[in-house]
């Protein structure tokens, strides 16, 4: 699949539901308004509409949310899914998760599979993340993150930079990921839907937390080719930091991915409102011609760029995060 812009796109991440059980202050409002369940795709039809993408050549796939682990039945999904693994169609099936439950599924996703786990941390003292997450236990996530590491599940953690929440903690952040042998990314809060708190407010470019690092430690930028939009550096010490920076630095240059919402609606861009209906093409016939036309269609209407911007008061995307899936 080429986009207009002689992009591969290999990259899928699949949201297989837009709930969680966190509801963290830059992602969504306390009183969020989920998706009916009638309108979400079937465990069935998720394995359906991934493996359309896989036959048409994404090479790795992300299971994200809302909270994917919250989602019953993501096992039998995640099992059936490694068929393709298993025929080398495949290269890697990862997931984004909070981590509150994954100390109950890190052996079963180990076992079907599953190398890499990306783990959304944002700060590592419990009133704080209480409070950032508005009622989660940083403990269940630290007990997690155990379980995966001991199953053979390599660790990254994804901290979203908010200048009066966490800006100061993320050197010790890194440090405490490092120690543990884990990689940290830092992400520039995004403007995606609307929120109780003023995300100008929350916003802190990279920049200013790469200073902050460099003043803990020498770094020496990397050349590295991960699939996603992460610029890494190397500490002194030998750890390695990840900046994902849309509003300060623009990585749509090399955009090789897609995503899909848990009802089957594809958005081409996270930063923006081109997207595609599949579910409607799936459901129409038990074959799949109509759903790989419906992708390859899609595909040739990708953006170049995406449009975030706080120059703005409103949201630049209207839709939040969880239901974009990651």
């Amino acid at each position: 699949m080429i986009d207009p812009f002689g992009r591969t796109i290999s990259y899928l991440r699949l949201s297989v539901t837009d709930r969680c059980d966190l509801r963290c202050t830059y992602c969504m409002p306390l009183a969020m308004q989920f998706l009916p369940r009638a309108e979400v795709l079937s465990i069935e039809e998720l394995d359906r509409v991934a493996s359309a993408f896989v036959r048409l050549g994404v090479r790795k796939l992300r299971l994200t949310g809302g909270e994917p682990l919250v989602r019953r039945g993501l096992m039998t999904l995640v099992e059936g899914l490694s068929r393709h693994l298993a025929s080398g169609a495949l290269d890697e099936i990862t997931m984004t998760t909070n981590g509150t439950q994954l100390a109950e599924f890190a052996g079963p996703l180990a076992a079907a599979g599953v190398k890499r786990v990306n783990v959304s941390l944002d700060h590592l003292d419990p009133a704080t993340y209480t409070r950032i997450t508005r009622g989660g236990d940083v403990a269940k996530v630290i007990a997690g993150i155990d379980a995966a590491q001991a199953a053979g599940i390599a660790i990254k953690l994804n901290a979203v930079a908010l200048r009066h929440d966490n800006a100061d903690h993320l050197v010790a952040l890194a440090e405490w990921a490092h120690a543990r042998g884990a990689e940290l990314s830092v992400i520039e809060v995004m403007p995606l839907g609307e929120v109780e708190a003023d995300r100008i407010d929350q916003y802190i470019p990279l920049t200013e937390i790469r200073a902050r690092f460099a003043e803990r430690w020498a770094l020496t930028d990397l050349v590295r080719s991960t699939g996603g939009p992460a610029r890494y550096v190397r500490t002194s010490e030998g750890g390695t930091i990840g900046f994902i920076t849309p509003l300060t630095h623009n990585f749509c240059g090399g955009c090789n991915r897609v995503r899909l919402t848990c009802t089957g609606q594809l958005f081409l861009c996270l930063g923006d409102d081109a997207d595609a209906d599949l579910r409607t093409p799936l459901r129409a016939s038990e074959d799949d011609r109509l759903l790989d036309a419906a992708i390859i269609a899609a595909i040739t209407r990708k953006p170049e760029r995406h449009s975030f911007d706080y120059g703005v008061k409103a949201p630049a995307v209207a839709r939040h995060m969880s239901r974009t899936g990651g």
